[in-house]
């Protein structure tokens, strides 16, 4: 049954991840990484953010390319016995880092448990994008996680 027939929609301005993203000039992969945005505005006092994870091949000559967009996590504070309700959200780079590491990691609890990363799938990503890569390729790299401006502005320094 598609999501369709069963009625259901993402939210009206939901973020869409990309799909069929073009292939690109090829390069030589010597890094992966994840990147991570606020998904939303938000007003000073709100106890919740929500992110958008995305990861990415480095090639040697610099170039960042996108290997997908679709992973996420929302951080909130909790108000249990504060008066009005309103609890600040702190957040640091760390306990984020650690969100964003999480949130790449594949759903499925018994390839979770076996490596960190679905390397395949990394893989069958970059070899979409018109990268040169197996998964043997890409476990010795090194892994990168970079925040957005909007993201290094808003946590709390460490």
């Amino acid at each position: 049954m598609s999501s369709g027939e069963a009625g259901w929609r993402p939210a009206p301005g939901a973020y869409r991840a990309p799909k069929n993203l073009p292939r690109v000039e090829p390069g030589r992969v010597v890094g992966l990484g994840a990147s991570c945005d606020l998904l939303g505005e938000y007003p000073e006092d709100a106890s919740t953010r929500s992110f958008i994870v995305s990861e990415f091949a480095t090639l040697e000559d610099g170039r960042r390319v996108l290997l997908h967009a679709e992973r996420g996590f929302s951080v909130t504070a909790r108000s249990t016995g504060v008066p009005g309700g309103v609890v600040p959200l702190v957040e640091t780079r760390k306990s984020i880092t650690q969100q964003i590491l999480s949130a790449v990691l594949p759903d499925d609890e018994e390839c979770a448990m076996e490596q960190e990363h679905d390397w395949s799938r990394l893989a069958e990503l970059a070899r979409a994008r018109g990268l040169d890569v197996t998964a043997e390729d890409l476990q010795g790299l090194p892994y990168e996680v970079i925040f957005t401006d909007r993201v290094a502005e808003w946590l709390a320094p460490t």
